[in-house]
């Protein structure tokens, strides 16, 4: 299904949060259940109230199934966050993959904001956004999350006197909300699990929630298409920022030593336009002394 992306990045940006309907193909909803089913099985429940006791999480979905890059670069999805966080960073990078199970008896999760990671504040800057795939359907009594729209204003109360909206969705749709947008897990009433995939972006020169070079080493992200390996963080942020001796951190998807790199700028352009009007100056004021 064709989305329209400026009337969904509207929405995003007005109320804090919206939803895709039939954003990806059934079939990749399917396989990534089949690819789940196992590792879902095997992962112990949480510890402590804000991951719930009564819920299972796991990460790293990238090596644990093909089907995840379809969404983490799902069309639609990237222009709606680049056109939100490009205004604030060089470049984006994904902050997390998880994946969710809530069992019955799972209690609803304290309202929070994510971007309360970085203590950021809610100034007009967005430094994250975040999606939620369901993998089976999400009902009110099966704790759908819960959102508070307009929460995100700069304006907005800190804790939400307002009561929250149920995200119901059938798999295949995506819910995508800001980091200043308060919402929580809601309670599994049902004895069935409530399943779901949260991709998450984030400004590139922020820390992330997922320490993605450790989930992803060089030698798993040389299996990843360069946009990926780049999302993923391996990429630098101009000015400078997340190199390997002075380079871009791609270098290491084409070798293994990190010996003999000459360290190579790499700045913005209005950096590059100051830059080379300084070492201008500075050459014109050597040749005229030599001259002299």
């Amino acid at each position: 299904m064709t989305q329209d992306t400026t009337l969904h990045t509207a929405r995003l940006l007005a109320d804090g949060y919206c939803i895709l309907p039939d954003a990806c193909d059934p079939d990749i909803i399917v396989g990534l259940n089949r690819d789940f089913d196992s590792r879902f099985e095997v992962t112990p429940f949480c510890e402590g109230g804000f991951y719930g006791t009564r819920t299972k999480r796991f990460g790293a979905l990238l090596r644990r199934s093909r089907h995840t890059a379809v969404l983490v670069q799902h069309k639609a999805v990237m222009q709606i966050v680049e056109t939100v966080l490009g205004p604030f960073c060089d470049r984006i990078i994904l902050n997390l993959t998880q994946a969710v199970e809530l069992h019955e008896g799972a209690l609803a999760q304290v309202p929070h904001r994510d971007q309360d990671l970085w203590h950021a504040k809610r100034d007009g800057r967005e430094y994250q956004v975040n999606v939620i795939w369901p993998l089976t359907p999400f009902t009110e009594e099966n704790g759908a999350t819960l959102i508070w729209p307009g929460s995100h204003r700069p304006d907005a109360p800190d804790i939400p006197a307002d009561e929250p909206f149920a995200a119901e969705m059938e798999p295949g749709s995506a819910m995508l909300w800001l980091g200043s947008t308060v919402h929580g897990g809601g309670a599994n009433l049902t004895p069935k699990p409530r399943r779901a995939i949260i991709v998450s972006y984030c400004l590139g020169w922020l820390r992330t929630f997922e320490n993605q070079y450790l989930v992803y080493p060089p030698e798993v992200a040389r299996t990843f298409d360069p946009e990926l390996a780049a999302l993923v963080g391996y990429a630098q942020h101009r000015p400078n920022l997340g190199n390997v001796e002075g380079q871009c951190p791609s270098i290491l998807l084409q070798r293994d030593s990190i010996e003999g790199l000459a360290a190579v700028d790499a700045l913005r352009p209005e950096q590059v336009e100051a830059l080379d009007a300084y070492v201008a100056d500075q050459e014109a004021a050597r040749a005229g002394l030599i001259g002299g």
